[in-house]
């Protein structure tokens, strides 16, 4: 997907090109092309059988893009009354069954929620300082070898729980691919 003024672009898969708007906000940084790029190399271009969430949803780059690119089903969460009419009313123009999004804090999704995702995109507004929380509450809600996809600021340092499998930098974007390793 390449930003172009509240518009990001699909760069991979069956929606390949295709242009998905999000509103004016200051909070939203859709991920940039070339982060989501090296991202998708790294957990393979192809998704399929991959289910996912896109926590923290946004502009929806993440996880449309994975949809795109086969994942069997993604859950996009997101709070903001305005994103989330917008996202929907994206999503339906893509006619994906596979894309479920709700309209819920995502603190309170993964407290009430009991699936298991293979990948989780997280990318929560860098000044709530949610990260280390967050982290907490996914270790059950990854399958066995789940990986989080995790964007920030600067570069975040997980306890002795997760262990750093990629992580890469582009301009302000500091990005990262953890596993879990605790009791694996």
């Amino acid at each position: 997907m390449t930003l172009i003024q509240n518009k990001v672009r699909v760069i991979g898969g069956k929606w390949r090109g295709r242009v998905i708007s999000f509103p004016n906000n200051i909070a939203l940084r859709p991920t940039p092309n070339r982060v989501r790029e090296t991202v998708f190399n790294w957990l393979g271009q192809e998704m399929s059988g991959k289910v996912c969430l896109d926590l923290f949803a946004g502009s929806g780059a993440m996880g449309i893009e994975a949809a795109s690119r086969g994942s069997e089903y993604v859950v996009m969460v997101e709070s903001d009354r305005k994103v989330y009419s917008v996202l929907q009313s994206g999503l339906q123009k893509l006619e994906s069954d596979r894309i479920e999004l709700l309209m819920i804090d995502a603190l309170n999704f993964i407290k009430s929620d009991q699936r298991l995702f293979d990948v989780i995109f997280l990318d929560p507004p860098y000044q709530l300082g949610l990260l280390p929380k967050v982290l907490e509450l996914l270790p059950s809600h990854l399958t066995q070898n789940g990986l989080i996809y995790l964007e920030a600021g600067n570069f975040f340092e997980p306890n002795e729980n997760w262990s750093v499998w990629r992580r890469s930098q582009a301009g302000r974007v500091h990005y990262q691919l953890l596993k879990y390793e605790k009791n694996r």
